[in-house]
């Protein structure tokens, strides 16, 4: 199949905003402590959705694996643990900043590893990328990208000094700018892992390919065993978390035993359920569209991993306005803000023309 970066841009923004709209659900779950909600929906990103699809959409799937050599599947899994930690982290970070500058300063770092060590590790960095006219268009794209998330982080600290505490916590119950920066700055780092373990994967879509599997969807098998080792982390914690917190019994109880809700204790269990399990199929629609958008960018295939990162602040930033994380800003912060988002379209555009470049 020919590359169609055009084509490959839009399967990025479709996985941006799914990425970038996958925390809405959550904020219907009520009653439900942060680790029973985020392990119910992970089951679903991490588990349900990518095993349904990984058998409807390829070939034998389980053949597959089953002849994948160990070492791969070890390196794809040990890749997704570590993203899983960024991923545990990435919760955190929402509570502590909000969806716009939380994912605005998650994404910055993994804007950067997660785009430019593939290409340094397989030693191709100077030759396939620096070396061509396509290559540094599409270095171009990614230095523009990272601007796009400096004005965006210029913003959310503009809006940080402008806004009193009640201001903050009115939108972001939990708002902590000191505490959220470092869990942002560790859960960035380790996301960019998932790169890793797709780019780990290749010898798994190779076979899926010779099963008949269309290159479309050849990223899919890899996504169950990467989101495997994503799962392993997070429910540790998350159990972990259910025991210290004695709030393993929210699982099946319709009451909460929480003292400030002893008036109207009744927990809507089937609302919870069905928001988690929303919020977190969302989730994984993120990389179903990263995966095959990735099968469209031909040899440069590295700079999907910018152009994800950038269509989920747009789409995040664009939630964020909606859902009155802004209000009380100045004319200042929200210049920061479109310039943000007006910086990050148009890194699309120059990855996108970097990679037509790169096929013609």
């Amino acid at each position: 199949m020919t590359p169609n970066p055009a084509l490959g841009v839009v399967f990025h923004w479709l996985g941006g905003l799914a990425s970038g709209s996958f925390y809405v659900p959550f904020r219907a779950v009520k009653r439900w402590s942060w680790e029973t909600y985020w392990l119910v929906g992970g089951f679903f990103s991490w588990i349900i959705v990518p095993w349904v699809l990984g058998l409807y959409m390829t070939n034998d799937l389980t053949a597959v694996l089953s002849a994948t050599p160990g070492r791969t599947i070890f390196w794809c899994y040990f890749w997704g643990l570590l993203w899983g930690l960024g991923g545990l982290t990435f919760g955190l970070t929402m509570r502590y900043l909000g969806m716009s500058l939380g994912m605005a300063m998650v994404l910055g770092y993994c804007a950067a590893f997660g785009t430019l060590m593939p290409p340094i590790f397989d030693g191709v960095f100077m030759s396939n990328v620096v070396g061509t006219g396509s290559g540094q268009v599409i270095l171009l794209g990614v230095a523009v990208c990272l601007g796009g998330i400096a004005f965006a982080g210029k913003a959310g600290m503009s809006k940080e000094k402008e806004m009193s505490s009640e201001q903050k916590l009115s939108v972001i119950k939990e708002f902590n700018l000191k505490k959220g920066v470092l869990v942002a700055t560790f859960s960035g780092v380790m996301s960019a892992c998932f790169s890793y373990g797709l780019r780990a994967g290749d010898p798994i879509k190779a076979l899926t390919l010779q099963h008949g599997t269309s290159t479309l969807w050849q990223g899919l098998p890899v996504l169950v065993v990467v989101l495997l080792g994503g799962f392993t982390t997070n429910c540790i914690w998350c159990v972990i978390l259910n025991i210290r917190n004695r709030t393993g019994y929210q699982y099946a109880s319709p009451t909460s035993r929480d003292p400030e809700l002893k008036k109207d204790p009744s927990v809507p269990l089937l609302r919870n359920y069905f928001f988690s399990a929303l919020a977190g199929t969302t989730w994984y629609f993120q990389f179903f569209f990263y995966t095959m958008g990735e099968t469209q960018m031909g040899k440069y295939k590295f700079s999907s991993w910018t152009l994800h990162m950038a269509s989920i602040i747009i789409f995040s930033s664009l939630w964020g306005i909606g859902l009155h994380e802004w209000r009380g800003a100045s004319q200042r912060t929200w210049a920061f803000l479109f310039l943000s988002l007006a910086t990050l379209v148009a890194s699309t555009v120059i990855v996108g023309y970097g990679n037509y470049l790169g096929v013609k």
